[in-house]
């Protein structure tokens, strides 16, 4: 996909690959983009849109950490067999904000992608998987990656909790900032995504939409919509800064 300019035709530098759990949050990465040139991928379940010389492939990857890492995992791999391999992937979505440092609404940028959930309970408290000597429960997003988003959208940085239950009461809430006191908000994708970034050597980030309070479920008391229009207002303004940021650096 390319757009016309009068100089002639300009070719995406930087191929981003975007990773949402459901096309209603691709839908609103998309509306950052109108006009821009956009149509179906190659790849079922994906959306391509050129923003200046920054390509962008938008997919929904499905609900939870699993089917997200095999998405995004397809889509690294169709790309690279095409040779057209990707710069940077980006999990995105609305979330769950701890409150009071992430209000509904607000944005946050995961400076460090954690699996919250992945390890042992024991009679001394929960052990990440690292403790009993396997794998890997946190991707950090390149730092100089993770200043040119919260600067070019206002986000806060943090770390952003993947978990495989969505957290429904005080005490969960509580245990998880207790265990990661450097959490601003919860999802269900970013660690699968990362994984499957790590897996190709492609730098990742995280970027999430505060749509609902982390701790009991209050549905009286969400913000989607809010969100999603959040979401779209962020990449509106992502975008734009990605085309100076070199993927080479990280």
């Amino acid at each position: 996909m390319v757009l016309q300019a009068e100089e002639g035709l300009i070719t995406p530098s930087v191929r981003v690959l975007v990773a949402t759990a459901v096309p209603a949050e691709r839908n609103a990465v998309a509306g950052a983009f109108p006009g821009a040139g956009a149509g179906e991928s190659a790849l079922p379940g994906t959306v391509r849109v050129v923003h200046a010389a920054t390509g962008f492939d938008l997919l929904a990857a499905g609900v939870g950490p699993a089917l997200a890492a095999a998405s995004t995992a397809t889509a690294l791999t169709a790309a690279a067999l095409a040779g057209r391999p990707y710069g940077l992937v980006v999990s995105a979505g609305i979330g769950g904000g701890f409150q009071p440092a992430a209000p509904l609404g607000s944005l946050v940028v995961a400076d460090a992608i954690t699996a919250a959930d992945l390890g042992a309970e024991t009679a001394d408290g929960f052990l990440p998987v690292t403790e009993l000597g396997f794998g890997t429960v946190t991707h950090r997003p390149p730092k100089s990656l993770v200043r040119v988003a919260c600067g070019a959208t206002g986000a806060r940085a943090g770390t952003v909790l993947t978990v495989s239950t969505v957290t429904g009461t005080a005490a969960r809430a509580a245990e998880l900032r207790d265990r990661h006191p450097g959490a601003l908000a919860e999802g269900m994708e970013g660690f699968g995504v990362a994984e499957a970034a790590a897996a190709h050597g492609v730098p990742v980030l995280e970027v999430r939409a505060v749509s609902n309070p982390v701790g009991p479920r209050d549905r009286a008391a969400w913000r989607i919509g809010d969100a999603l229009t959040a979401l779209t207002e962020a990449f509106g303004k992502l975008a734009p800064a990605l085309e100076s940021w070199n993927p080479h650096d990280h």
